[in-house]
């Protein structure tokens, strides 16, 4: 019998979520309202909301999943990740500010297009087809984790988990566009930072104490308090390590998260956002894979790993708290799912409709296609999520390797190098993201299933560099390129 204590808890939680879909439905009239929030959103917004639609429920699921399943090795991720946010806000986020400004962009392919003064729309085109796939998996997988949660926490059926998160998310991404997916944002941020807090503490307190948790790990297994996991300082071992550090690769240019730099209300509120932004990670990690350990010592032989943690929190909390750390499950998908229809409706909507076939069309009419959008996208995920369950840890991870590997050299080298061309950027984006799959497909077994982000991060830079040292950059690209770097200067002293 489920508790009507953890219902009411979820139920009160799923009508802030509601309530907040309506108020930001005040200011979804405009595209730039609905994609990007009117540019207004202050530096704790961008901060939190950035990170929890880079975590996910990868993050709750996967990656305390990962900490149970090969115990100290998965700190190789919490390295990269960490690395990866704080090189994102440091390199990247200030300088393409800057340049999103300049250009008055919405989307992250309005910057590439004007960055490259592509006439002929290819850019848009490209990041489009490629946008909307990895978001239809990268959705799917979210609401696999959706459909996980439910069933762990109060027993219901998959579909029906999958089911209820699909709505919720659905009504008020669709209603309040991105200021009620950035300010939901927010609130599932704060719920996840004090779940990945207690959790962990918890658990390491159940399992006597840390000396005791160890203790129970080597008995267990001793591969799981190596560094470098069951394949030890090995060729295998290594690359897997690699791999681990990898993800963090997409921070530095995904376009989810890019969508945050452009909605910031100013330079100033990113320089503030970045601090807020690596504390929030560290923790977020830290707190998952330690919390995937204790799991491992006090509850051995899980079928299914990657629900320890509603495990967890349903056998070591009243119920009340049980409650909660469903909320914070949810709010670690829903946080990711709603980014992820904005950017895919925003690429329809801004990048195909408006800018390439119908530039007069009304911001009214705009912004109704783009709820439609929103609609039809999320609906195309649901179907794949309940026709198919897969492991949540590594069904993420392509998703967002194929995104990143597109997307972030591409970003590079359009904010710090001159030279960069049109047909560069092309190249870099089709290579990086054919890469990503071709890998997966082909190559992946036979390279000690080395992360796929890593071919694809290497094959994009690659070819955007190869590509354009045979082609020549936009008039004036070295001219801008200096002002931007002068004004972020200027601007730091």
């Amino acid at each position: 019998m489920v508790s009507t204590t953890i219902i009411t808890v979820l139920v009160v939680y799923l009508i802030i979520l509601l309530a907040i879909g309506m108020w930001g439905g005040r200011e979804s009239g405009s595209v730039a309202g609905y994609y990007v929030a009117g540019k207004k959103l202050p530096s704790w917004v961008i901060a939190f909301s950035s990170n929890t639609t880079g975590e996910s429920g990868w993050l709750l699921l996967g990656l305390t999943g990962m900490g149970y399943l090969v115990g100290i090795h998965a700190l190789w991720i919490v390295m990269g990740e960490v690395l990866g946010v704080t090189l994102g806000w440091v390199l990247v986020a200030s300088r393409f500010k800057e340049y999103t400004d300049r250009y008055d962009c919405i989307t992250v392919p309005d910057y590439l297009e004007s960055r490259f003064q592509d006439s002929r729309h290819l850019i848009r085109l490209v990041s489009v087809v490629i946008i909307l796939s990895m978001v239809t998996v990268y959705t799917a997988a979210q609401l696999t984790a959706s459909g996980k949660a439910f069933s762990s926490f109060l027993d219901t059926s998959y579909t029906t988990g999958v089911l209820i998160g699909a709505a919720v998310i659905l009504y008020y991404t669709t209603i309040g566009g991105f200021k009620a997916v950035a300010y939901s944002d927010l609130l599932q941020g704060v719920l996840m930072l004090l779940g990945l807090i207690v959790l962990p503490i918890v658990g390491i307190i159940n399992a006597g104490g840390w000396s005791s948790l160890v203790a129970q790990l080597q008995a267990a297994d001793p591969n799981l308090l190596e560094p470098m996991g069951e394949f030890g300082v090995s060729v295998p071992g290594v690359l897997s390590a690699l791999g681990f550090i990898g993800i963090g690769l997409a921070f530095l240019g995904a376009p989810q998260l890019l969508t945050r730099f452009i909605s910031a209300r100013d330079r100033g509120e990113i320089v503030t956002g970045g601090l807020m932004a690596v504390i929030c990670i560290i923790i977020f990690d830290l707190g998952a894979v330690f919390a995937g350990m204790a799991g491992r010592a006090i509850f051995p032989g899980l079928a299914d790993h990657e629900t320890i943690f509603p495990t967890m929190s349903a056998a070591l909390f009243p119920n009340i708290f049980t409650g909660i750390f469903l909320v914070i499950v949810l709010a670690a998908i829903m946080s990711t799912v709603d980014s992820l229809l904005i950017l895919a409706s925003s690429a329809v909507v801004v990048d195909v409709v408006q800018k390439i076939y119908n530039p007069a069309i009304t911001e009214k009419r705009l912004s109704l296609y783009g709820k439609l959008t929103t609609v039809v996208i999320g609906v195309c995920a649901l179907v794949m999520a309940i026709g198919e369950v897969r492991m949540i840890f590594w069904f993420v991870l392509f998703a967002w390797s194929g995104l990143a590997s597109a997307f972030a050299p591409v970003i590079l080298c359009s904010l710090f190098w001159k030279r960069t061309t049109r047909a560069g950027a092309v190249a870099g984006m089709i290579g990086g993201f054919l890469t990503t799959i071709t890998w997966v497909l082909v190559f992946k077994e036979q390279f000690f299933d080395l992360y796929e982000m890593l071919p694809g991060f290497f094959a994009g830079f690659g070819l955007t560099i190869g590509v354009s040292l045979f082609t020549n950059p936009p008039d004036g690209a070295a001219d801008e390129l200096e002002a931007v770097r002068r004004s972020i200067t200027n601007y730091e002293d």
